[in-house]
């Protein structure tokens, strides 16, 4: 049952689903929607609270579009050596493990170049369609040019980070675990942040259901898939939710690291399944940006993936089901979290 306090508030909304053994919560979080499924329903009090209390931990450490994030701090800087919270620490340390796994197709310095194609604000604040066009392209410096060891973290005047690739990832990860934490009781717990959704605990019998889905294909057909979650994380990228115009041009927030512009290639949209949401954020970001090669590239990893073409055709890779209703085998294993304490910089 929500607490008095969090319904005054008016932050979450209870969800019907039909189902009284697990309690379903929403609200508006980080640019996107927050959700949390929890059984038993009793528990969802207190993992809305555990919850909230990631989320704003995180918002304040690695937004880019808020002035007293830490984030902000370093972005506005231009460039220097910088003591960072432990929190934000392991953001960029994540970030950067996932860039050195995707061979820089997922690279926390395109900030500039998000920042020249207009996303320099909050998404519902950018003007959707400005007339002027956006000035030349600006290529990723390199995620290498970054150097974090422990807390200290050096970056070259000129680079801005995003951590977009994996932030609401690492976001589901931590919000999950800690909303297990603190329930008290036998169960599970499923968070969802847009399309990146972490579980912990106890899973209901076959799995907890997640519909892979966006607005609608190129024909305007009804476009998704109901899959079973037996375990980890499922994380979709899409270049389809946040769009704007400039000059008359449809640019999105997928950047290409080696262009500096919008990705271009096949695919609308990349769900891939991981043990943890961090690497399935980092993966499906990186086949966005691997175009043609996004199949190789995941099967190499021998993640379960459903790539949605441009053109509405579906092709399903490393064991992800062709039909409604299954589970996803995830792979045990991380690719971003731990490793070496020095990222980046000579190795």
């Amino acid at each position: 049952m929500l607490t008095a306090e969090l319904t005054a508030a008016g932050l979450w909304q209870r969800i019907a689903t039909g189902d009284d053994a697990v309690a379903v919560a929403q609200r508006a979080a980080l640019g996107t929607s927050a959700r949390v499924a929890v059984w038993p329903p009793e528990s969802l009090g207190r993992a809305l609270i555990a919850v909230d209390a990631v989320l704003d931990e995180l918002d304040h450490q690695a937004s880019r579009f808020r002035a007293d994030s830490e984030l902000s701090w370093i972005n506005q800087a231009g460039g220097g050596l910088f003591l960072l919270s432990d929190g934000l620490a392991q953001a960029i340390g994540v970030a950067l493990a996932a860039a050195r796994w995707t061979g820089a197709l997922a690279d926390p310095t395109v900030g500039t170049a998000l920042v020249s194609l207009g996303y320099d604000r909050d998404f519902a604040a950018i003007d959707p369609d400005r007339p002027e066009p956006a000035p030349p392209p600006r290529p990723a410096p390199g995620w290498e040019s970054v150097q974090l060891a422990g807390v200290m973290l050096r970056i070259p005047a000129g680079t801005r980070l995003d951590l977009g690739a994996t932030a609401k990832g690492l976001g589901s990860d931590r919000a999950a675990r800690a909303a297990m934490s603190v329930t008290g009781h036998p169960g599970g717990v499923l968070v969802g942040l847009g399309g990146d959704i972490a579980i912990a605990g106890i899973t209901p019998r076959g799995g907890w259901p997640v519909t892979v889905a966006d607005d609608s294909d190129p024909a305007g057909r009804p476009a998704g898939q109901l899959v079973r979650l037996p375990a980890g994380a499922i994380a979709t990228s899409s270049i389809s939710c946040r769009t704007w115009r400039r000059a008359g041009r449809t640019l999105h927030h997928i950047v290409d690291p080696r262009t500096g512009l919008p990705a271009d290639g096949p695919w609308r949209m990349a769900s891939v399944a991981a043990a943890t949401c961090a690497d399935a954020n980092a993966a499906a970001t990186a086949a966005i940006v691997a175009g043609h090669r996004a199949e190789g590239w995941l099967t190499a990893t021998g993640l379960p993936a459903r790539l949605a073409g441009r053109d509405g055709n579906v092709r399903y890779v490393g064991g992800w089901p062709d039909a409604d209703g299954r589970q996803v085998a995830v792979p045990p294993g991380t690719h971003v979290y731990g490793g070496t304490v020095r990222i980046g910089g000579s190795r």
